[in-house]
């Protein structure tokens, strides 16, 4: 095997540490060709997807793949803008804020760097250029507060595969969840409560996360008991009882069975049982993209008015909202506790002393 390495390494090249946030990705542009490309890229994933290989490609490039990519596209033409995707737009902003919180708390020698698990930009050529910065040292903070092996875990694996290839790996460190963490429940609260400043508080809080299969949490994934988790905390922190809001969850595919309750048959269910106004806010995604503005706030807007609702309102995601940046950026500064890099001028003498040439 041939390994990865920089042609153009040297021992006096200033070692730094790295952080890499990722999200789960989006296609390069709204059109049928960048969907087909990305939604076979996503869906033939085995940790999103987990049935027989060969069943599951002849569905996906027999069906999937000759429907779903033009119905898509339309879906993301009508949310795209000048700078792309909410979703990138959203992760690079994310991204700057952080690098600037750390800069502004003393932490230089830190690069952060963003990649997408699938599209653009990749996580392979995103680490390959934070290796060409010297970076010696690497945390990864997937942007899903809960933990699911069809998430967290997929990063992880692209990350280990990447990493498989380089001749010098880096001290790792990887953040699986942070579902709990004081400050993302504390900057959620803030976000809800600013939204009923403005707008009041509704019938019932919806906190909605995106669904997986059911068989997931039976072959013991952790995710469904972290979604609830974090809806405590939340409503906790806002001070509700257990009547004044439920957890829910979306984006089911297919006939088999996932995590309920979904959120389409309960907004439809919700004004039979008096409910008139609804406040949705998604704890599971760290910026807005097509699923949580399309989805969540137009889709199923129409399942609770059609049923008879009378106020439907979805709270936007946390994006880079400052309490965000901060609880964010707290996170990584504590993973980044007693990470020190090496004596860079000792390490270059010893190297000449060897012969190194550079």
């Amino acid at each position: 095997m041939s390994y990865q390495g920089s042609p153009n390494f040297s021992h006096a090249q200033t070692d730094k540490i790295g952080v890499l946030l990722t999200n789960l990705g989006t296609p390069d542009a709204p059109t049928p060709t960048a969907l087909r490309r990305y939604l076979k890229q996503f869906l033939s994933d085995p940790r999103v997807v987990e049935v027989p290989r060969l069943f599951w490609w002849l569905i996906l490039n027999g069906i999937i793949l000759q429907i779903r990519p033009r119905k898509s596209a339309k879906a993301y033409a009508a949310i795209w803008t000048e700078d792309g995707s909410p979703l990138l737009v959203n992760t690079k902003k994310q991204t700057l804020a952080i690098a600037e919180a750390l800069a502004v708390q003393g932490h230089t020698e830190v690069v952060v760097e963003f990649a997408m698990r699938y599209g653009q930009p990749g996580i392979a050529d995103t680490l390959s250029k934070m290796f060409s910065q010297g970076v010696r040292k690497l945390l990864v903070l997937p942007l899903y507060p809960q933990y699911s092996a069809t998430t967290t875990g997929s990063t992880f694996d692209a990350v280990a595969a990447e990493l498989s290839n380089c001749r010098w790996i880096p001290d790792l460190r990887f953040i699986c969840h942070y579902h709990d963490y004081s400050g993302y429940i504390d900057a959620a609260a803030a976000r809800i409560e600013e939204h009923w400043r403005n707008h009041g508080k509704p019938d019932k809080l919806l906190f909605s996360y995106h669904g997986v299969p059911q068989r997931y949490l039976q072959q013991g994934d952790p995710y469904f008991c972290e979604c609830h988790k974090t809806s405590r905390l939340i409503a906790t922190n806002l001070g509700l009882d257990g009547d004044q809001y439920l957890t829910v969850f979306q984006s089911r595919f297919g006939r088999e069975q996932w995590l309920q309750p979904y959120i389409d048959e309960t907004l439809i269910q919700l004004p039979a049982q008096g409910v008139n106004h609804v406040q949705v806010f998604c704890p599971g995604f760290a910026a807005d993209c097509l699923e949580t503005i399309e989805e969540i706030g137009e889709e199923n807007r129409e399942h609770f008015l059609s049923a008879g609702g009378g106020r439907y309102e979805y709270i936007s995601a946390l994006n880079e909202r400052p309490e965000h940046i901060a609880a964010l950026t707290s996170l990584i500064v504590e993973q980044l506790a007693n990470w020190r890099l090496g004596e860079q001028k000792q390490r270059v003498a010893l190297a000449k002393s060897l012969g190194a040439a550079q």
